[in-house]
């Protein structure tokens, strides 16, 4: 685990309600959430099912906007933004590992890291695609396509999928969810690289409390609110 090497929040959530439907109807997900995340940290989301945790990522992502409330990641408010600067800034900050992987089936592994590269405009697609994917273990798998791939493999090339850009934050939905216990570990290893090796900010939900131990942090939800948010030794022992 490196050293905290700031205390400039990049990430600022206050008071983030986020509600679906209306009247009889409505659910309310994140019931006034503040979360400040320190630039090069590693923070765990845990809590209950239904707690909000993957919500509150996705917020913090820029995938789902908020009802009220404030988010601003790298000095952006996101809820400025029109979708199509958001889509930009999001593809340019913002690196994102899902549980189920989410690759293109009729891409191999190298255009699947490649592609949102080409279409970010980047100099040099392929080889940084090519270097990415060499630098989570596939250097011999770049023409494989998912099927062609083991579940391991597949997050692996989606986590050099979500490094390739150089992004100021990754974000990782249950990464290990779908993987048994020695691949998940393999990839864990990977994710937390990022902070170690680039600096950078890496926000995970995980049910997994080992997991969620290796980070600077764990930020408990719970019924939509933060609830907790102690170094991860300090969190772990009251659980």
């Amino acid at each position: 685990m490196t050293d905290l090497p700031s205390t400039d929040p990049i990430v600022a959530l206050k008071d983030v309600h986020l509600s679906l439907g209306s009247g009889a109807a409505r659910v309310d997900i994140l019931r006034g959430a503040s979360l400040s995340v320190e630039r090069g940290t590693s923070v765990g989301l845990v809590g209950p099912s239904g707690s909000g945790k993957s919500t509150l990522l996705m917020v913090l992502a820029g995938l789902e906007r908020p009802t009220s409330g404030t988010v601003t990641v790298a000095n952006e408010e996101l809820s400025a933004l029109s979708e199509d600067k958001l889509a930009a800034f999001r593809g340019r900050e913002i690196g994102i590992v899902f549980q189920s992987f989410h690759l293109i089936p009729t891409m191999t592994a190298l255009e699947n890291v490649a592609v949102p590269l080409e279409l970010a405009g980047h100099a040099d697609p392929i080889g940084t695609a090519k270097a990415e994917l060499e630098a989570v273990g596939l250097g011999e798998r770049l023409s494989h396509y998912p099927t062609q791939l083991s579940g391991g493999e597949q997050q692996r090339v989606a986590v050099a999928r979500a490094l390739a850009p150089e992004p100021a934050i990754l974000v990782a939905d249950e990464p290990t969810g779908n993987l048994d216990g020695p691949t998940g570990t393999q990839i864990a290893d990977l994710l937390f690289e990022a902070p170690a090796k680039r600096g950078t900010t890496l926000v995970l939900v995980t049910h997994d409390l080992g997991l969620a131990e290796r980070c600077d942090r764990m930020v408990r939800l719970e019924e939509g609110c933060v609830v907790d948010a102690r170094q991860a030794s300090v969190s772990a022992a009251a659980e």
